[in-house]
């Protein structure tokens, strides 16, 4: 099986003096999801919790809902010509009744890391898709405070990163600030895909009462696995887009980024961010 990591030898320069040494670096590898026997999505992905991850794209494509819509996932034996085991092929089987797209040859997808399923969907398309709407109720309230803790929660349970320096990662947290998971991934959408997996495993969505925080930029596909699986709030250390904006806007999330110490930019449903009235300026 894949590992995590991998080792290679480097020349490094330092000050003009060059020595040779062997480096860590994080391991990638493509990943194809079938769903039922059939070819479904490929993505280049750190190996590991693979189930997890195939789960987590389902969720996000609208396919899994809840633990009880899977019934398996296996890798593929025979995924070489000369019928051995890559680990690199997992099918995915759903429980009767479950709906399952139309795999057709446009359907077929390639994801990469840096970007994943870029552009293939609307805000409409995930507003009435998804079958976990955000509905924290009592509503969930975070401060400022709080907020400004996560990053270095993250960062601190980012035990790939400390020897590679190369990996994403998403943390799931309580509305207390307590670190509930947190998965790591050359892809940042493979890292949120592996949190939203493995709590679909565990019988644990909608993730209703859960802040997701995540090591790079907002994207519009990871707001849109945040509302897939009833994430009220997602927070970035870097910038969101405008259409992750929207998207947070139109179904009630509440999205913050350039989450810095204590700094931060609040962009839809500050209504969740416990603010005193006279500190809010225009």
């Amino acid at each position: 099986m894949g590992r995590v990591t991998e080792r290679r030898k480097v020349i490094r320069i330092r000050d003009g003096a060059v020595s040779t040494r062997p480096d860590t670096l994080v391991a990638e590898e493509p990943l194809e999801i079938r769903l039922n026997g059939k070819p479904l999505a490929i993505t280049m992905r750190t190996p590991g919790d693979d189930f997890a991850l195939a789960a987590g794209f389902l969720v996000s494509e609208g396919v899994l809902a809840s633990a009880p819509d899977l019934r398996n996932i296996v890798y593929c034996a025979g995924a070489t010509a000369d019928g051995s085991n890559t680990y690199n092929v997992v099918d995915v089987t759903t429980a009767p009744g479950v709906t399952v797209p139309d795999i057709t040859l446009e359907r077929n997808v390639y994801t990469t890391s840096s970007c994943g399923l870029c552009g293939k969907a609307s805000l409409d398309a995930v507003r009435t898709t998804t079958r976990h709407p955000i509905a924290d109720t009592p509503p969930l309230r975070v401060t400022p405070g709080l907020l400004s803790e996560l990053p270095d929660r993250l960062r601190a349970a980012q035990r790939v990163f400390d020897r590679t320096g190369g990996l994403h990662a998403a943390a799931l947290f309580d509305e207390h600030g307590e670190l509930l998971d947190v998965r790591e991934d050359v892809g940042r959408h493979n890292a949120v895909d592996k949190l939203v997996g493995r709590a679909l495993q565990s019988g644990d969505l909608p993730l209703s009462r859960t802040v997701l925080m995540v090591s790079g930029r907002a994207s519009f596909e990871l707001a849109q696995k945040a509302v897939m699986a009833g994430i009220p709030v997602l927070a970035a250390v870097s910038a969101p887009s405008s259409l992750a904006v929207d998207l947070a806007a139109e179904t009630g999330m509440t999205l913050v980024g350039f989450l810095r110490g204590s700094s931060m930019n609040v962009y839809a449903g500050e209504e969740r961010i416990a603010l005193r009235a006279a500190a809010v300026r225009a």
